[in-house]
């Protein structure tokens, strides 16, 4: 196995969103195109206006590489974001881009499903390019929101 830096190790919580290192080991099954999921069902930032939390449900979607992302490495990386401030669409596709960036995957996608803020829900979509051909892509299962309807 890859070294890894939080892997079966304590970690504590990155300061903010630039101070985490994730952790990407070899992929287990090169030359096959498969989907990894993560779901991420309570995730919390701030706003960047009034500081106070927004809220959201994160689905990421990716066909790795040479590389796959280590999941506590993923969540600590996420959990910062705590503390962190940043419109909906920067934080979604800003959460995208580092992946494609520091991973190098096949393909990648997110969604990002917010809460609404100020009696607006607002969804972020971004891909990392087309899907690839084959690829078994099942829907991300969030539903639009609905509120009391």
């Amino acid at each position: 196995m890859t070294d890894t830096l939080h892997l079966g190790k304590a970690s504590s919580l990155p300061a903010s969103p630039d101070a985490a290192v994730l952790d990407f080991p070899v992929n287990p099954r090169p030359g096959l195109d498969y989907l990894v999921r993560f779901a991420v069902p309570e995730f919390t930032s701030l706003c960047p206006v009034t500081g106070a939390p927004d809220f959201a449900h994160l689905v990421i979607d990716y066909v790795p590489g040479e590389r796959i992302v280590e999941s506590k490495s993923l969540k600590l990386w996420l959990g910062s974001f705590r503390n962190h401030a940043g419109f909906h669409e920067d934080v979604t596709v800003g959460i995208g881009a580092r992946l494609v960036a520091e991973m190098s995957p096949k393909w990648l996608r997110i969604g990002g499903y917010w809460y609404p803020r100020g009696g607006i829900p607002i969804d972020v979509f971004w891909q990392s390019g087309p899907v690839p051909d084959g690829l078994w892509l099942p829907d991300q299962g969030v539903s639009g929101y609905r509120g009391r309807g």
